[in-house]
């Protein structure tokens, strides 16, 4: 009798642990089935009434995606490209994510185009939506002012699939993009001053500002247009400075030591006394941020540490700093144009006033008004040291074509 019961408990614990594994199993493949992300439908990420259903994306734009499954994602990609997203801005029925500003369209495999995928640790998803190159955007043109012979590169996004090219007015044929559609290259055989156009299978770029343009809107060229009073000195054949046009200042500073705002010093300014108005004063109504100051940039050497101030009339109510080398406030790197002239672009959003004692870090003009007013304006370039440190480098660089340009 006690054989008897025993086995019975043996079976029934047998019959008690199988029948645990079988519910088990049926959990997990329940869990298999309905843990799969699923996507339904895709929206406009904003408020109502414009959360709209959409049937076609672009780059860059920031979608609601529905369905199910969706709170613990652990990929989503956009033509086969990641997006970078923030698992708390999702639910298990809704997803918001941004779809990738760079997408390499002409590279995209077949089978990956016009494709959302989802993906969890349960299992993907694929979600078929019509994908498209944006319009193009121009960010930056390496040298708006090149020799002939010389290589541009132009900067931007959606480069690709392109109709016509043209800088200064003449169409070029022989270019080379990057997949991306990140930039574009290509030799400059003729010098003219004409717009850069761009045309593709999805937009158009025409600049409002000419390339190959060393008269409008020039402060000084140091050739025929303004010149410097005084500071450091010019040259138009440094060996170190190949690519130029005419005649240059070149700023010459050596390491600087903690604190060193001697910006009088030897080789250590730029300063042009002659005086042009920086916008006229038909234009002073317009909005600020319709323009920019732009130079052509040389520097052969690293430069770490020396802080360049833009200024006007030696006011220093609203400067510009110029720290290319400056990564974040705790973080830097060496900075070089390896010897060629680049073009540099800085808004006059940019020249700020002083915050917590620290120059050029508070707030812009509002105007060009309070900026200029209607006097004609001088301009200084003056290198300085602001920080408690030696800097990491000396500076060595050649400036030229100082301009203030409309850019729309």
């Amino acid at each position: 009798m006690k054989k008897l019961l025993i086995n019975r408990v043996n079976h029934l614990f047998f019959f008690s642990m199988m029948l645990i594994i079988i519910m088990l199993t049926s959990c997990n493949n329940d869990d298999d089935s309905n843990g799969t992300p699923v996507i339904t439908e895709v929206r406009n990420y904003a408020a109502a009434p414009n959360d709209t259903l959409v049937n076609k994306l672009v780059p860059g734009q920031w979608v609601v995606l529905k369905g199910s499954n969706l709170k613990n994602a652990v990929k989503i990609t956009f033509n086969g490209v990641a997006a970078q997203f923030d698992g708390g801005l999702f639910s298990d029925t809704y997803a918001v994510v941004q779809i990738p500003f760079v997408i390499p369209f002409p590279s995209v495999p077949q089978n990956q185009l016009n494709t959302i995928e989802v993906a969890n640790a349960s299992g993907s998803t694929i979600f078929n939506i019509d994908i498209i190159a944006g319009p193009p955007s121009l960010a930056a043109i390496s040298n708006e002012n090149p020799v002939e012979g010389e290589i541009v590169t132009v900067f931007g996004t959606n480069l690709f699939l392109i109709s016509e090219l043209s800088f200064g007015g003449v169409a070029i044929t022989d270019y080379i993009t990057k997949d991306d559609g990140t930039a574009i290259s290509f030799p400059v055989s003729t010098i003219t001053s004409g717009p850069l156009k761009i045309t593709t299978a999805s937009g158009k770029i025409l600049t409002t500002f000419n390339v190959n343009d060393l008269t409008t809107g020039i402060l000084c060229n140091f050739d025929t247009i303004g010149s410097m009073a005084w500071g450091t000195s010019t040259s138009n054949n440094d060996p170190d400075f190949p690519g130029n046009h005419g005649w240059y200042p070149i700023l010459d500073t050596g390491i600087l030591n903690a604190g060193d705002g001697v910006w009088w010093g030897s080789s250590r300014s730029i300063n042009i006394e002659n005086g042009s108005e920086w916008v006229s004063a038909t234009d002073l109504d317009l909005d600020i941020d319709q323009f920019v100051l732009k130079f052509e940039l040389n520097v052969p050497g690293d430069w770490n540490g020396v802080s360049m101030f833009i200024i006007r009339d030696y006011n220093w109510d609203f400067l510009a700093r110029f720290e290319p080398w400056k990564l974040s406030e705790t973080k830097t790197a060496n900075f070089t144009t390896k010897g060629k002239w680049v073009t540099v672009t800085i808004p006059l959003t940019e020249f700020r006033t002083k915050k917590d004692g620290i120059d050029g870090t508070g707030n812009s003009a509002t105007s060009l008004a309070e900026l200029f007013g209607t006097k004609k304006k001088t301009i200084n370039f003056l290198t300085i040291n602001t920080t408690d440190k030696a800097t990491v480098t000396g500076l060595r660089a050649g400036i030229d074509n100082i301009r203030v340009v409309k850019i729309k």
